[in-house]
């Protein structure tokens, strides 16, 4: 079972980050101009509660089921650091420079080491 609730504690992480970095490629392709209750803003604050409430279940269990934050931690930037390149250029057709796809690498790493050790 702590297993399930460990795999569901890093899935719940990795869609929270993506939904957050989602939502802020989202703003900086579509912004024009702001307007508090239009359509934009109503998809934007949607999508922050829908990422923030992933990312607070996300840490809660995590820190419940790893016993340790920076496992968790480490967990969510290296989520950053896979999902925001893959996303960026879905958004804006711009492929990752060379040190960006070294830091995605040294980051998986990380994160590999992280939950063996």
């Amino acid at each position: 079972m702590a297993i399930l609730t460990k795999i569901l504690a890093i899935l719940l992480l990795f869609f929270g980050e993506a939904a957050a970095i989602y939502m802020e490629s989202f703003a900086a392709k579509n912004y024009t101009s702001f307007q508090f209750f239009s359509l934009f803003t109503l998809k934007i604050l949607l999508l922050v509660l829908l990422s923030g409430g992933c990312l607070v279940t996300a840490y809660i269990m995590g820190y419940r089921v790893f016993k340790n934050i920076w496992v968790v931690a480490v967990s969510s930037i290296t989520a950053i650091l896979i999902i925001e390149p893959i996303l960026i250029y879905l958004f804006f057709r711009q492929l990752p420079t060379t040190g960006a796809w070294i830091g995605l690498i040294l980051g998986a790493v990380g994160f590999v080491v992280t939950l063996v050790l």
